[in-house]
């Protein structure tokens, strides 16, 4: 009796077969690479932004729904864009190891599915702010270096039937040579471009040379007094350390900008429209001021704030001189990467320190936050103010121009709403009955913290111990003494500010205009 074998592999064929289609799917996650990699190449000459991978970033960025970019902020924290990266790689590597299985020498759908991919790397970076048609030529170069790529890779992939390979366990030789040096041409062209691209640009060099402007005596921050930092183990220093200052933007490539490229430009309703550059900036007469900035993406009890030491120029001293008109109402600012927010102009010539900021800490500002200029201004959530690599002012009204994020729905003014929160004892600590420390921070920006109350287990509302108020515009810490018992505890705590606002017990989100909501920690007491 005979057994047909034309129908279905026999126990021998199979392994040969699935390495035959792993050999397809790395050719293709190797030719996704080369495009990757020669477009960061050729983005050198063109333009960091026309890089593919990180325009498709961008673009995916803007275009994400609100609920969407709130997740990612909540989940991942400030990893968000480290996430968006792996997430974004994972997909293309998915879908480059079906381009290689499916691509045949007369039958290239593989390299169909390359172009549709370089397609969307090129509608994104030829939509980027300030981009021209010649932005798609990165991704044009590293798509035709990637399909040469699979076309030669699936080739060396595919093994005759009558080869003496083709029994054997692994890939050809042939094929792995070639494969590999694919992939270290795909990583050599990536890290080039990345070091080219910022050697080019020099801003590394721009900021080591950055000279942090002299501060006049009357322009100086006061000293922090003694006390101002509680000094508890576990509760959130006074001052933030520049490492350690939360960094929410939409930047996936940090901008790149020097001192001498810098410019801002002044325009709109005023009286004289004007460009600054850098030498007009640091003509002026700068300032130092300690500020606490907020994320309107903070949850109750979040990490996204943070204080620091400003050096900058005041923001009100540029308005005046050109003049602004009677009836505009809003500073819409824009940032290098196209990035925008719209800030009540009465906020700015108040006389809150709302500034042009040069340095943070003492040091040149850090490229994740904004060098060489930046906006801060106490009081209002940064998506409405605290524009980063600053370009462009534009002074208009409200109802003619919308920011970034007002035109995904948020808050127009977005003033930060009063918060506080618990640091010490941390959540579900082993704690000892008896005498136990709490303490925490409470921040209500230009209006002050007045009080700070926690209660245990729903009980009655007790005083906390304030720290030293620095200034109205700088965060209050604070402590207070439990006599803890056995048992399982809720603690929550409600700060009050100067005008007589208290906190809500009302949880609402982040989006569109601040958390509220009581700060609540379970703890253990054994």
């Amino acid at each position: 009796m005979s057994i047909s074998t034309g129908e279905r592999p026999s126990v021998g064929e199979r392994p040969s077969r699935r390495r035959h289609l792993f050999s397809r799917a790395l050719a293709g996650v190797i030719a996704a690479a080369v495009v990757l990699g020669v477009g960061e190449l050729v983005a050198v000459l063109v333009g960091a932004a026309s890089s593919p991978f990180f325009a498709v970033g961008a673009t995916t960025v803007d275009r994400s729904p609100a609920w969407a970019r709130e997740f990612a902020i909540t989940t991942f924290g400030t990893n968000d864009k480290p996430a968006l990266f792996i997430g974004m790689s994972v997909l293309i590597m998915l879908i480059a190891a079906v381009a290689g299985m499916v691509e045949q020498p007369r039958a290239p759908y593989g390299s169909a599915i390359l172009v549709a991919l370089g397609g969307l790397g090129i509608y994104a970076a030829t939509h980027r702010p300030g981009a021209t048609w010649i932005f798609a030529v990165p991704t044009v170069a590293g798509l035709i270096a990637g399909i040469l790529v699979l076309r030669v890779l699936t080739t060396r992939a595919r093994v005759p039937e009558n080869s003496a390979a083709a029994d054997s366990p692994l890939p050809r030789r042939s094929f792995l040579l070639w494969a590999a040096a694919a992939a270290a041409a795909a990583a050599s062209a990536a890290a080039a471009g990345r070091y080219l691209g910022a050697r080019i640009v020099g801003a590394a060099a721009d900021r080591r040379n950055f000279t942090v402007p002299a501060v006049p005596a009357a322009q100086r921050a006061p000293r922090i007094p003694a006390g101002t930092d509680i000094g508890i183990r576990g509760a959130t220093p006074f001052v933030t350390a520049n490492q350690d200052f939360y960094r929410i933007d939409t930047a996936l490539q940090v901008p790149q900008l020097t001192t001498e490229q810098w410019q801002l430009r002044i325009h709109g309703m005023v009286n004289r429209e004007i460009t600054l550059g850098w030498d007009d900036l640091i003509a002026r007469q700068p300032v130092e001021r300690v500020i606490t900035l907020t994320c309107v993406s903070n949850e109750v009890g979040g990490n996204l704030a943070g204080n620091a030491t400003w050096i900058g120029y005041p923001i009100a001293e540029i308005l005046d001189e050109v003049g602004v008109a009677a009836d505009a109402d809003m500073l819409l600012s824009r940032s290098s990467d196209g990035y925008t927010a719209g800030t009540p102009l009465e906020v700015l010539r108040d006389g809150r320190d709302a500034i042009l900021a040069v340095a943070m800490n003492g040091q040149p500002l850090p490229f994740e936050h904004g060098y060489p200029v930046r906006q801060v201004v106490p009081g209002l959530y940064g998506f409405v103010s605290a524009t980063k690599w600053v370009v462009d002012w534009e002074i208009t009204r409200f109802d003619r121009a919308q920011a970034y994020w007002t035109q995904r729905g948020w808050a127009v003014r977005a003033p930060i709403k009063t918060a506080s929160r618990i640091e010490v004892p941390a959540a579900f600590a082993p704690t000892s009955p008896g005498p136990v420390l709490v303490a925490g921070t409470a921040w209500a920006q230009h209006r002050g913290i007045a009080t700070v109350e926690l209660r245990v287990d729903n009980g009655p509302w007790q005083s906390a111990a304030l720290a030293p108020q620095y200034s109205l515009d700088t965060w209050r810490q604070w402590t207070w003494q439990w006599q803890a018992t056995p048992g399982l505890h809720t603690l929550q705590v409600r700060a009050t500010d100067l005008d007589g606002n208290t906190q809500t017990e009302q949880r609402t989100p982040p989006i569109p205009d601040g958390a509220s909501g009581w700060h609540t920690r379970s703890i253990t007491v054994t």
